[in-house]
């Protein structure tokens, strides 16, 4: 299926039965409104009710409320388990996903400190057994990833139960309580709490607020109690129970393959490994077994080991606990004394998106896996979840402190649904990229799923369900007879000539691949709380499935080129800090690039004046080339008097051959760029304003903020 193809499938128009009661609204632009409502309600907030509910405390969930309490807005968290999960889960983190950490008080520097070192997770290894032949194997990681030209931060490798306990961590440092159920007393909400043990069960939606039960067990018994929040957030995973409720249905691929999941330790071979052959992912394929390994930690020795899973012929018993041992030791291909199954679970690969993520007059919001399910090839489902909350985060909070309308809540779903799909395309054609080796090697599984579902489904639906096990089973060591030593080698011709493929599939970026600078920091929003420009409205490319090196923009909607720049006061320093961290991370603060030029002073003066009136923040950057810094400081004092919520600030170029801070944005200095609190471009002007500087400004906030004039 095509990009376009891929993409309709998400377009259809679904109109489903709400399980929830919504008051009358109106609609007027594309936007809704609930009927008498303002957006300057909290300022006489009503304590019983809670300006903003999360349920889910997954990374998408902590990470939403680490930044809203930070931006000063009270939030409480649901969690449906009692306790956090020690399976490793998702492991990748982006470059995208750590600029974000990196803004929460240092957590991306924690991770990196605490991650393994990169040596031991930059290739993807494939192999007949651990111990056996190499078959290939792909560095994902390139120099120019450590150099930090393109961002101030690296990606990382760390499992998601490690990350949570840091979330967990700089949450108690922001004064949250972790409460057990047992510990609660019927006292309303007054934010800042995580309540372990309480489900979701039932919402109702007023003209003011959504009304939450939540069920959790005390003293053996289950109890109810009633929560009252503005603003419902759910970000409660792949089976959100927050989007059944709401009605709101996916759209997308179901079911693209079953697996079972075996979380296990192994010191031993976690040494061998780091050892003999270092690596991240180790794809083995042999005749008695096929899996992909997943390396969290090799020198703890923990790993994810994941196998195709074919219910109803197979079922969860016929994986225990000794039976995954054994497999383990096939696809090892030596014994291991030190093998401890931690967990065994079953899951499903899906391709979906929600087919909203606002709803309910923008009062209920769906992020991270309750709002899109990818295939985890590339690791975009949990970072395009942490940019789900970054993008949502600042929206939020202008809505709470009355600086935007609720639909400004709306623009979250206009720009991070396409986000969305377009991430699901990339990860199905990443994931029928991973496919290829296997097919290559005589072994296409789209060839096993079509006997799987022809015995399941088809002719072979009349046999007795053990004689249907019998037969796949059978079917499935005939075609791992393909891997054979006795086939596949270089003296045979067949397995010559499967090798020789391989080996282009890997030279030529063809097989799974890690990273995606490209669609990693290049993503863009096309429309939203943005002003798009006529230079700036170009086709999206469709994905490829290869890696591709991203490329600056300052077009609006794209997240702020990164450059290092000095700062210029009184106490003269040479530290170097990138203009990412320019940017503030609590309050709704915009920042205004300008050069130190005549008209942009002006446009900066207005932008000023046009922000007090809107009630919104706005810091001017004057970006000055690093050899006209002197009398930095007393110009922009006189041209930007009597405003003082200004910086200067000078190119911090690594070499005579780098590139200016205007050129990188492929911009003149007459121009301005105006940057929103979550790091991406709202507007720019690409040349000096020859109108009314204060009219334009006017627009540009109406526009962003959605505020009329």
């Amino acid at each position: 299926m095509g990009f376009l193809g891929f993409i309709k499938g998400f377009s259809s128009v679904y109109r489903a039965k709400p399980r929830i009661r919504a008051y009358p609204s109106f609609c007027q632009h594309g936007h809704c409104y609930i009927q008498c409502r303002t957006f300057s309600h909290f300022k006489d907030h009503d304590d019983s009710v809670l300006p903003v509910l999360i349920v889910g405390a997954g990374p998408v969930g902590l990470v939403l409320s680490i930044l809203l309490t930070k931006l000063g807005i009270k939030c409480s968290v649901l969690e449906k388990g009692k306790s956090f999960s020690h399976h490793p889960q998702a492991h990748f983190i982006n470059n995208r996903s750590m600029e974000v950490f990196h803004k929460l008080d240092g957590l991306a520097e924690e991770i990196q400190r605490s991650q393994p070192p990169v040596d031991l997770w930059r290739k993807f290894v494939y192999c007949t057994s651990l111990t056996g032949p190499v078959l290939g194997s792909v560095d994902h990681m390139q120099p120019q990833d450590f150099e930090k030209v393109v961002s101030p931060v690296c990606v990382a490798h760390f499992s998601q139960y490690k990350l949570i306990r840091l979330l967990l961590k700089k949450l108690e440092d922001l004064n949250f309580l972790i409460c057990k159920p047992e510990g609660l007393n019927d006292e309303p909400f007054r934010g800042g709490e995580l309540l372990m043990g309480h489900e979701c069960v039932k919402i109702n939606a007023t003209g003011q607020s959504v009304n939450v039960t939540a069920s959790h067990l005390k003293e053996g018994k289950y109890t109810e109690r009633n929560i009252s929040c503005n603003i419902l957030v759910g970000t409660d995973g792949a089976a959100s129970t927050i989007r059944k409720l709401a009605g709101i249905e996916m759209r997308g691929e179901k079911d693209l393959q079953k697996l079972v999941s075996v979380h296990f330790l192994s010191r031993d071979l976690g040494q061998y490994l780091l050892n003999e052959r270092p690596g991240m992912l180790f794809f083995i394929f042999n005749t008695e077994a096929i899996g992909v390994l997943v390396a969290h930690d090799l020198k703890q020795g923990e790993f994810v080991l994941q196998m195709p899973f074919y219910p109803p012929q197979q079922s969860l018993d016929d994986f225990s606990p000794e039976t995954c041992k054994q497999l383990i030791l096939k696809l090892v291909g030596q014994e291991l004394s030190d093998i401890d199954v931690i967990d065994i679970k079953p899951w499903v690969m899906h391709a979906e998106v929600a087919e909203k993520f606002v709803s309910c007059d923008n009062r209920i919001i769906l992020a991270g896996d309750a709002a899109h399910r990818f295939p985890p090839a590339g690791g975009f489902g949990m970072n395009t979840g942490i940019q789900d909350a970054h993008n949502l985060a600042w929206k939020i909070a202008a809505f709470v402190k009355g600086v935007a309308p609720s639909s400004i809540l709306h623009t979250y779903e206009t720009e991070r649904r396409p986000i969305a799909i377009f991430n699901t395309a990339l990860s199905v054609q990443n994931f029928r990229a991973a496919m290829a080796v296997p097919a290559t090697l005589g072994l296409d599984p789209t060839i096993a799923n079509s006997v799987h579902q022809t015995i399941t489904d088809g002719i072979g639906s009349i046999l007795p369900s053990g004689l249907q096990r019998v037969v796949l089973d059978g079917i499935f060591t005939i075609g791992r007879a393909q891997l054979s030593e006795f086939l596949l080698n270089e003296k045979n011709l067949l397995g010559s000539s499967r090798l020789a493929k391989l080996r282009r599939l890997f030279e030529e970026g063809k097989s799974l691949q890690l990273q995606f600078p490209a669609e990693d920091l290049g993503f863009r929003y096309l429309e939203g709380a943005l002003i798009p420009d006529s230079d700036s409205v170009r086709a999206q490319v469709p994905p490829t499935g290869r890696r591709r090196d991203y490329i600056p923009s300052s077009d609006p909607g794209s997240r702020l080129p990164h450059m290092n720049v000095r700062m210029l006061s009184n106490s003269f320093s040479e530290a170097c800090i990138s203009t990412l961290d320019l940017l503030p991370g609590d309050k709704v603060e915009f920042l205004l690039f300008i050069a130190p030029l005549e008209k942009s002073y002006h446009l900066a003066v207005a932008a000023l004046k046009v922000a007090e009136e809107f009630k919104v923040s706005v810091k001017v950057c004057i970006l000055w080339p690093t050899d006209t810094v002197k009398g930095a400081e007393t110009r922009s004092k006189t041209a930007l008097a009597p405003w003082e919520n200004y910086i200067d600030v000078a190119e911090a170029k690594k070499s005579s051959n780098s590139f200016s801070w205007w050129s990188m944005c492929q911009m003149t200095d007459k121009g301005a760029i105006l940057v929103r609190p979550d790091e991406h471009i709202a507007w720019r002007a690409k040349s000096s304003i020859d109108d009314d500087p204060v009219l334009e400004m006017k627009r540009v906030f109406s526009a962003i903020l959605k505020v009329n004039i």
